[in-house]
């Protein structure tokens, strides 16, 4: 289903966008998740809306999977995630391209749960490379243009947490400050 520019479900697009950016340029862990969080379910009525049912499913579970993460760090919730994942696979994914998403849906579930500072990052941006390859295997204009940004967006927080806290990333839940504009220096 094709749907006009300003559609509503195209809007819902551009405000997942906004937002998948705006998450990955937090030196927050916490900040973070909860812009991913909230990507992810306007993502999911992105989708329902473009009437892209299994799309907005794995859309739905990364929301609630990342909001979960907020509140518990569990071994076990990291595996019924990456569990759920996969049955969405073995149910969904028709193509090579459709276990990118699975794998890095997968990656990113552990990276959430059991990872923080720049560990988690590297794994989010394997995870972002993923679902980048899906998009241009599939031709995905707007989900080519979405990981590129979100993937230039994260490498570019990684090099300012590396370079401003040391390499193991620590203290990085605690920071306080706000971002700055990866291209801005002063």
């Amino acid at each position: 289903m094709t749907a006009s520019i300003f559609s509503s479900a195209q809007c819902l697009g551009y405000l997942a966008f906004i937002l998948g950016v705006a998450a990955f340029l937090q030196k927050s862990d916490r900040r973070l998740k909860v812009l991913v969080a909230s990507e992810s379910l306007v993502y999911a009525f992105h989708f329902w809306l473009l009437g892209v049912p299994p799309a907005s499913v794995n859309a739905l579970i990364t929301a609630v999977r990342t909001s979960l993460s907020l509140k518990v760090r569990a071994a076990w919730l990291a595996v019924l995630f990456v569990v759920i994942h996969l049955c969405v696979g073995v149910y969904l994914a028709r193509t090579p391209a459709g276990w990118l998403t699975v794998i890095g849906s997968c990656v990113s579930t552990v990276a959430i749960f059991q990872m923080r500072g720049l560990p988690m990052r590297l794994m989010m941006l394997f995870s972002t490379g993923c679902w980048l390859a899906n998009n241009i295997i599939s031709r995905s204009i707007g989900g080519a243009a979405l990981e590129s940004v979100i993937a230039i967006a994260n490498a570019t927080t990684i090099l300012r947490i590396y370079f401003a806290r040391g390499k193991d990333g620590a203290g990085i839940e605690e920071s306080t400050t706000p971002p700055a504009l990866p291209i801005i220096s002063r």
